[in-house]
C-alpha cells in the first residue's frame, strides 16, 4: 500500500551523507531514529544494531547479502509489522568478477607462475589449461551466479546452473535442482560456489565430493566458507584430488596464521574482499534508493528476506 506522504527514513548507526542522499533520491525524508521513522536503513554490520526498533518502523534495510549472522544474533526475525530486506543482488556483478578472476588465475596456473624465481616454462606445461570448451558448474545460481554466466560466455565456457527449484536459469546450458547435485561433480570441469549459508548448505562439499570431481578441477568459493569442509579441502589439495581452489571466504574466518591452506601453492586466498568498500558503498546506496522508492509506492521490495529459508 502506497504511503500518502514521503516516507520518513532513519539511518543508523550514524547519520551518513551518502545514504542520506540515497534516501532523498528515492523520495524519502531523513529523520532521526527517535522521531517515529517509517523505516530504518542500517549501514554497518550487526554490532551496534538497536535491541528494539521504534514501534513506528515498518521496514528495515540491512547491507549484507548473506544474512546468517543477523539471523543467528536474533536481529532479523519474524515480526508482525516489519519487513526485512538485505543487499542480495546489489553486489552481484562485482563478486562474479572476482570469481572469474580466481577461476582464470587458477586455470592459467598463475599461482605457480607468480611463485617462480627462474625462467622455466617446462615446469608449468602440465598445469596450464583454458576455459574454452569447459563446463563451469555454478552452485547457487542467484544474483552472483546469474551475473557470472554471461562473463563466461566470451571465454567459450558453458555454465551448468544448480538451484533449489531446477527452474531454468537464463544463459545456462542446463539447470539442475539441488537434490540432483551429485550429478555435477564428475561432469563439471570447474565449480563455483555462490549459494547462501544455511543448515542445508553447510559442508555441502567434502571428501566424497572432491573424490568425484575431475583432478583438473578448480573450486572457487565466493559465497561462505561453511559450504566447504576445510579439512577435506586441505587433503584434496595436498593429494592432488583436485587441481586447486580460489577462496574469497574460508572456515574459520579470518583464516588463522599458520593454517595449512596458507602453505599450499594450489590455494589462492583473498581476505573476503570480493566486494570492497570502494564498490559496495555506491552499490548499496543505489539499492537504498530503489527500495525507498518501492516502499513509498507500496510495491514489492528488492531482496526481502525469507526468514524461514534463512536468506
Amino acid at each position: 500500500m502506497a504511503l500518502q506522504r514521503p516516507p520518513r527514513i532513519a539511518i543508523g548507526p550514524e547519520p551518513d551523507a551518502t545514504f542520506g542522499q540515497a534516501v532523498t533520491a528515492g523520495g524519502g525524508v531523513v529523520v532521526p531514529v527517535d522521531t517515529d521513522p517509517d523505516a530504518l536503513v542500517w549501514t554497518a554490520m550487526p554490532e551496534g544494531f538497536p535491541d528494539a526498533l521504534p514501534a513506528s518502523v515498518r521496514w528495515v534495510q540491512i547491507p549484507s547479502a548473506g544474512v546468517e549472522q543477523w539471523l543467528a544474533r536474533g536481529i532479523v526475525k519474524a515480526h508482525p509489522q516489519v519487513r526485512w530486506t538485505c543487499g542480495a543482488g546489489a553486489y552481484s556483478a562485482t563478486v562474479a568478477e572476482h570469481a572469474l578472476t580466481l577461476l582464470l588465475a587458477g586455470v592459467r596456473a598463475l599461482p605457480q607462475h607468480l611463485a617462480a624465481r627462474a625462467w622455466t616454462p617446462e615446469a608449468f606445461s602440465g598445469h596450464i589449461g583454458t576455459l574454452r570448451g569447459s563446463t563451469v558448474a555454478i552452485i547457487g545460481a542467484g544474483g552472483v551466479g546469474r551475473a557470472l554466466i554471461p562473463m563466461l560466455i566470451p571465454f567459450g565456457a558453458t555454465a551448468l546452473a544448480v538451484n533449489r527449484s531446477g527452474r531454468p536459469v537464463p544463459g545456462a546450458a542446463e539447470t539442475i535442482p539441488v537434490d540432483r547435485i551429485d550429478e555435477i561433480w564428475p561432469v563439471a570441469d570447474h565449480v563455483v560456489l555462490a549459494a547462501p549459508a544455511t543448515a542445508a548448505t553447510e559442508h555441502m562439499i567434502g571428501a566424497d565430493e572432491f573424490a568425484a570431481m575431475k583432478p583438473s578441477s578448480w573450486l572457487i568459493n565466493v559465497a561462505r566458507g561453511t559450504l566447504v569442509d576445510t579439512d577435506a579441502l586441505v587433503v584434496a589439495l595436498r593429494d592432488g584430488t583436485i587441481a586447486g581452489a580460489g577462496l574469497d571466504v574460508v572456515d574459520p574466518e579470518p583464516l588463522p596464521d599458520g593454517h595449512p591452506l596458507w602453505s599450499l601453492t594450489n590455494a589462492m586466498i583473498t581476505p573476503h574482499d570480493a566486494n570492497p568498500a570502494t564498490v559496495w558503498v555506491p552499490a548499496y546506496a543505489d539499492r537504498v534508493t530503489e527500495n525507498v522508492t518501492r516502499f513509498a509506492s507500496g510495491v514489492d521490495l528488492l531482496a526481502e528476506i525469507d526468514i524461514g529459508a534463512g536468506y
